[in-house]
């Protein structure tokens, strides 16, 4: 259920209001927009008489909400949520860039790959210190050791740094990681994201491979519900019948998401597409649907990579990109001040 209070409502009012629903085992959500205060009521609110509060004198509207995602949900919280890594705001109309290898392979080749990026206008860093293969046979990535070049590199450009966690064993290790990521194999990981809840560190929530928009916001539910509001979403391709591309990118997800819920997006054309020849114009296509930042997939020798080099853009085709994305984003689409589309 939402509550919207008329502007001029009285602190002492809300605290009356709060102590009623606490007594009927009912938590109130405050959001205080540009605008209106909007409250968030959590809880089983199905033998709450909304009319009750309706005719309170400082509530301007009582809507109920059907979707069961809460804390995620527009509805509750109308802005849009910033996340703010170190200087880096994700979010909010801007669009960031998130560049690195697909996994940590030595010093020489992150810390080259590091400077290139950032020359070309990535604000954070991004690689794999452990690797999800689907052969057990597979580079698993560097592990504990590929954490610590990451920060490494990170001390040398002062680049924020991304990387995945596989195991709520290795949650000690990401202690000084500024951006933990969620895989799309984790993400209906419930415990984990229950844990990452715990925390107040920007985690990065990608989409499973056959999960739906709702399943996806679930999941981020379930990280909000545990305390942590920063949360970034990423849609990086659906597993269908096709098969020209690694996976389907699912553009249409991006306005839905911005619709249905406050929290950013990004978009992974990398892993969408599997292929470096599209991850040029499906990263624009979805600047132009309106992402907040882009995760890419950048190696200085795609050909020798250990992980995923066929999807890899090289430095410079990676610069060649970041202009041109800043070229785009001005016209992305935008969500308007009443929820319309903005061009």
């Amino acid at each position: 259920m939402i509550v919207v209070l008329k502007p001029n409502y009285q602190e002492a009012q809300l605290n009356s209001l709060r102590k009623w629903l606490k007594s009927l085992s009912i938590d109130i959500q405050v959001n205080e927009g540009h605008s209106q205060t909007v409250l968030g009521l959590l809880g089983d609110t199905t033998t709450l008489d909304s009319d009750l509060i309706r005719a309170l004198e400082f509530v301007e509207s009582v809507t109920q909400v059907q979707e069961p995602y809460k804390k995620a949900n527009r509805k509750f919280h109308p802005d849009d949520t910033i996340v703010r890594v170190g200087e880096v705001e994700i979010g909010g109309g801007s669009v960031t860039i998130i560049a690195g290898p697909c996994s940590v392979e030595s010093p020489d080749q992150l810390c080259s790959i590091a400077q290139s990026v950032k020359a070309a206008g990535a604000q954070l860093l991004r690689g794999g210190a452990f690797k999800p293969r689907t052969s057990p046979y597979a580079f698993q990535g560097m592990r504990g050791r590929g954490i610590e070049l990451l920060l490494e590199a990170r001390k040398l450009t002062g680049l924020p740094i991304v990387t995945e966690i596989m195991d709520l064993s290795q949650l000690d290790l990401f202690a000084e990681v500024d951006v933990i990521q969620v895989g799309a194999r984790n993400m209906q990981n419930f415990e984990m994201l229950k844990e990452l809840g715990k925390s107040d560190k920007p985690i990065l929530l990608k989409r499973g491979l056959s999960s739906t928009i709702q399943e996806l916001l679930m999941s981020a539910e379930y990280i909000m519900s545990g305390g942590n509001s920063n949360v970034i979403l990423c849609e990086r391709g659906i597993r269908t019948f096709e098969t020209a591309t690694r996976n389907t990118f699912d553009l249409s997800a991006i306005p839905v998401v911005k619709e249905l819920a406050h929290l950013p997006i990004i978009a992974d054309p990398s892993h969408a597409t599997g292929f470096s020849k599209y991850v040029a114009p499906m990263a624009l296509a979805a600047v132009a649907a309106g992402a907040d930042g882009l995760i890419i997939e950048v190696h200085n020798d795609p050909p020798h990579a250990m992980c995923d080099g066929i999807q890899s853009l090289t430095p410079g085709d990676f610069a060649e990109l970041a202009t041109r994305i800043r070229a785009t984003a001005p016209y992305a689409y935008r969500r308007g001040a009443e929820g319309g589309t903005n061009l």
